[in-house]
């Protein structure tokens, strides 16, 4: 390819960006879509042309690979992930005009016609030569997000017909989609001998105090969120407000709660919960985690104080 001064366009070449994370039975990891915007910001910045075709199921707005007019481009690179399957064979048929190029790929099988039908192979290991450090350890870095644990409760069979706990569930889910931040499940039953559960309440607040917001509907998570100085957004999933509801008194926090079973809580009103937790309700919720102490337990010593022996009517 001719030599350009950085920033010079060359209309005789446009380029289509295309991945595991271009089909529609692909996959899009974080380190396929970094490797991509890696090599995308290097075409930029040489003044390339180019386009990403994305999997519909992943960027519904596209451009899919059935959208893009294969003769529009010059070049076809595929970036990042094994060069091996019938999907990318189907690109060699595809997209025949153009040249097609491999970086940042793995190559399992240098025999096998998905290798063999790519011009130029820039692989990242498996070609027979030194590896080369992966394409997405050189992605753009984007903008500081905010970490955000998710607890959300099961459904809870001894609330009967108050139960709103699918439709509150929708809601949140649809909304934390459009939040701009990483998500990360987390949930307060413990299991010793699974590992994607903690093994005892010590290893939890470990887990929530490295959250920056916890999004919840279960009393526990508003619980140990403040125990631990952690803000949370919080919806009670009973209609008219039961446990989780009953805390937020105790607490002075904030809680959602919906009218009835098929009501959703108000996306704009967690919008401001939201808004609000990010901004002062980290220095709130530290200001609950000084006295964690309970009445029950004084008065629990009281009872067992008043009837030492066990026998006696209260």
């Amino acid at each position: 390819m001719e030599q350009r001064t950085p920033g010079e366009s060359d209309v005789r070449t446009r380029v289509l960006l295309v991945g595991w994370f271009s089909f529609v039975d692909g996959e899009a990891t974080s380190g396929d879509v970094g490797a991509a915007k890696a090599v995308s910001a290097a075409l930029r910045g040489d003044g390339v042309a180019h386009d990403i075709a994305w999997s519909p199921g992943f960027h519904p707005e596209g451009p899919s690979l059935g959208e893009v007019d294969p003769a529009a481009y010059s070049h076809l690179v595929f970036v990042c992930g094994p060069v091996s399957g019938h999907q990318v064979e189907e690109l060699h048929r595809a997209f025949a005009s153009c040249r097609r190029i491999a970086v940042g790929v793995s190559v399992p099988d240098p025999r096998s016609p998905a290798f063999l039908g790519f011009h130029t192979v820039l692989a990242r290991d498996g070609a027979g030569e030194e590896p080369e450090r992966d394409l997405a350890a050189g992605a753009p870095a984007g903008r500081p997000v905010p970490v955000v644990g998710v607890a959300t409760a099961p459904g809870q069979r001894e609330y009967r017909g108050r139960s709103a706990h699918a439709g509150v569930h929708r809601a949140l889910e649809r909304w934390l989609v459009a939040k701009d931040c990483a998500r990360v499940p987390v949930d307060t039953r413990l299991d010793t001998a699974d590992w994607l559960h903690c093994g005892e309440p010590h290893q939890f607040d470990a887990l929530v105090r490295r959250m920056d917001l916890l999004v919840t509907t279960r009393l526990h998570g508003l619980v140990l969120a403040l125990r631990n100085g952690v803000p949370a957004v919080v919806v009670d999933p009973v209609a008219g407000g039961a446990k989780v509801a009953a805390q937020g008194r105790v607490w002075d926090w904030p809680v959602e709660t919906v009218g009835h079973p098929e009501e959703e809580p108000d996306p704009g009103r967690l919008d401001r919960l939201w808004k609000w937790c990010l901004d002062s309700g980290r220095q709130a919720a530290r200001s609950r985690s000084g006295d964690l102490g309970s009445p029950l337990l004084g008065a629990l010593s009281e009872a067992l104080r008043a009837h030492p022996s066990g026998r006696g009517r209260t």
